[in-house]
């Protein structure tokens, strides 16, 4: 027989479960210091192109699976010394080094691209 005491355990019990659900369920960015960096690096583009004057995932990533980039974010990826780098500096280096390669629109590096006020990345994944 259910009591008083034993509903009230199991709607706090509800209550602090449904609590965590809500509060654990926000978007989070996987790398968040490259778009960081990236941010800064491009703070011109990524007020024209961005959110908030910020670049969104797509920069890299043309759908939602993180783990799929586009053909900007596989070059990027290529440049860094390790996975999930953290050191800004490297992630600079890795920005500018990108900058040289060729992108999907011939005759162009990223950094033509980027510089002409275009988003580099195809929105299509990296073969």
């Amino acid at each position: 027989m259910l009591t008083t005491l034993k509903v009230g355990r199991v709607v706090l019990a509800g209550a602090v479960i449904l609590s965590f659900v809500l509060t654990s369920g926000g978007s989070v960015s996987a790398r968040p210091k490259y778009k960081a960096a990236a941010d800064e690096a491009y703070a011109d583009l990524a007020k024209a192109k961005g959110t908030d004057n910020k670049f969104t995932c797509s920069l890299c990533h043309p759908v939602k699976d993180k783990k799929v980039r586009n053909n900007y974010g596989a070059a990027f990826g290529k440049h860094l010394e390790k996975k999930n780098e953290t050191d800004d500096a490297k992630l600079k280096e890795a920005l500018k080094a990108t900058e040289k390669d060729n992108s999907a629109t011939e005759g162009k590096t990223f950094g033509d691209l980027i510089t002409a006020g275009e988003l580099p990345g195809t929105d299509k994944a990296a073969e």
